[in-house]
């Protein structure tokens, strides 16, 4: 079931009256009933899988806490994240593993014929694997204390507004707002339903309106020259972004109806000063997650130069094998991991004076994210190849390079002026105020004048509602991870 999607508009509203009518105790209950229906309707077959780790993780846990040895605990630690994680690496890595196992002992004249399973991704395996993992680890820790209850976990693991797609929420924020009681807030319903909006505004008016562009050039990447790929690759960075920032919105928004509060996933990320700061304000819940699941461990910043770098980079390396089963992937996180051991090397540091300076380093910043993202949305390392490459032909004649840049993919001057006047520039200008004024950009609009708000909502209300009539609903970018 897409959020975007007939079936969640009639899905949502019904969750919404059961949940406020039923008693208090029962809430669970219906929380895991229409988690799970949601997760069904993508396919049956899959359930278990959720299933599975949602067993092992809650039976980990106990064991975990009535443990008598610290041994005894690293064992049962160790058992169930290498189950979790061997359900992940089947369906989403075994191919890819056999296959670059296969291509490097052919370099060597090594025969080796690699076993293929036609499976499925299962959506959302990637999160809530991470979200079971940060239980387990955390019960550890000693940070948490198990759940008895295995329903009330299961609950929190399968919650329907971020099973798919995140934000990766952590134990002691999820876990206590499934179990406690709740009062019906009318203006935490009312700000829910603003960020779902603003939400689906980024999905289906800004994101599936450029989808095109960005597909037709990277789907046939060799047929183009020059500006064009650089156009495409500038829509696919805006693309990405109010795609899984607008699934996050509407996820937060879901759940804040609810009177729950997931964490904040995205934070205007196009207004950072560095690519350290970029992290801080992009898919949140992941880095995070990285930073005190793996960064930390391994030492962070608490070891020498050498080893702080190689943990940035184990820790980059394996945030992009998160993002998909590609060396493309593998490739982006190294982009990424690379730049803030440059940044670290030169001490570049988050700029916050608001001024031509800062101007000047959020536009470095949103380019060097841009040209990584040529690596995550390029097909194979050979298309990211020929895009960095080809992206400069032409330049030597300023006006033609763009004029042909822009036609060669069909976006003529009126088109130019819609995607500038009517997608991009309430994105900026609304991400701008929430980065400023650091909260929501909708939270800012919210302060302003009822007039204003108003027009603002309802203008992008019923841009919502003309281009949902468009077509079928798109999935979102990041179910494929």
């Amino acid at each position: 079931m897409l959020f975007n999607s007939l079936e969640f508009v009639i899905f949502l509203p019904i969750v919404f009256i059961l949940y406020w009518t039923l008693p208090n105790k029962f809430r669970w209950t219906l929380l895991l009933i229409a988690s799970y229906y949601f997760y069904l309707s993508w396919n049956v077959k899959y359930v278990v899988l959720i299933l599975f780790t949602t067993a092992v993780s809650y039976s980990a846990g106990l064991l975990i806490e009535k443990a008598k040895t610290k041994k005894l605990k690293v064992i049962v630690l160790s058992c169930s994240i290498v189950l979790c994680l061997s359900v992940l690496f089947v369906f989403k890595y075994f191919n890819f593993f056999f296959d670059s196992v296969s291509k490097v002992l052919s370099l060597l004249s090594v025969r080796f014929h690699p076993v293929t399973l036609k499976l499925l991704l299962p959506v959302g395996i990637s999160f809530y694997t991470f979200q079971t993992l940060s239980y387990i680890i955390d019960v550890f820790r000693g940070d948490v204390k198990a759940e008895r209850h295995f329903g009330i976990y299961a609950a929190f693991v399968s919650f329907f507004p971020q099973l798919v797609a995140g934000p990766i929420e952590r134990t002691a924020n999820l876990l206590p707002q499934i179990k406690k009681e709740h009062q019906f807030n009318g203006e935490k319903t009312l700000f829910g339903m603003k960020l779902m909006l603003w939400g689906f505004f980024k999905k289906i008016v800004i994101a599936d309106n450029i989808s095109a562009y960005v597909d037709k050039v990277y789907g046939s990447v060799a047929s183009y020259k020059g500006f064009s790929l650089v156009v495409a690759t500038f829509l696919f960075a805006i693309q990405i972004y109010c795609d899984f920032s607008g699934y996050s919105d509407i996820a937060r928004g879901s759940a804040g109806i609810l009177d729950i509060d997931l964490m904040k996933n995205f934070h205007s990320p196009y207004f950072s000063t560095s690519i350290k700061e970029f992290w801080k304000r992009w898919h949140i819940s992941l880095s995070t997650w990285f930073r005190d699941y793996i960064y930390i461990p391994l030492g962070g910043n608490r070891v020498k130069p050498i080893r702080r770098t190689f943990n940035l980079a184990v820790t980059f390396l394996l945030s992009g094998l998160w993002h998909g089963a590609n060396w493309t992937f593998v490739i982006w996180g190294c982009v990424h991991g690379f730049a803030q051991i440059v940044e670290n090397g030169l001490k570049i540091k988050t700029y916050k004076k608001n001024n031509f300076i800062w101007f000047l380093r959020v536009f470095i910043v949103f380019c060097l994210v841009t040209f990584a993202w040529v690596f995550f949305r390029a097909e194979n390392i050979s298309d990211a190849i020929y895009v960095i490459e080809n992206s400069v032909i032409g330049i030597s004649s300023p006006f033609k390079y763009l004029k042909d840049g822009f036609s060669n993919i069909g976006i003529t001057i009126p088109i130019l002026v819609y995607l500038i006047m009517l997608l991009l520039s309430p994105l900026a200008v609304i991400d701008y105020l929430g980065a400023r004024a650091d909260t929501d950009g909708i939270a800012v609009i919210d302060k302003g004048g009822k007039v204003m708000r108003w027009v603002f909502y309802i203008t992008i209300g019923l841009l919502i509602v003309f281009f949902s009539q468009k077509g079928v609903a798109a999935e979102f970018v990041y179910f494929q991870f």
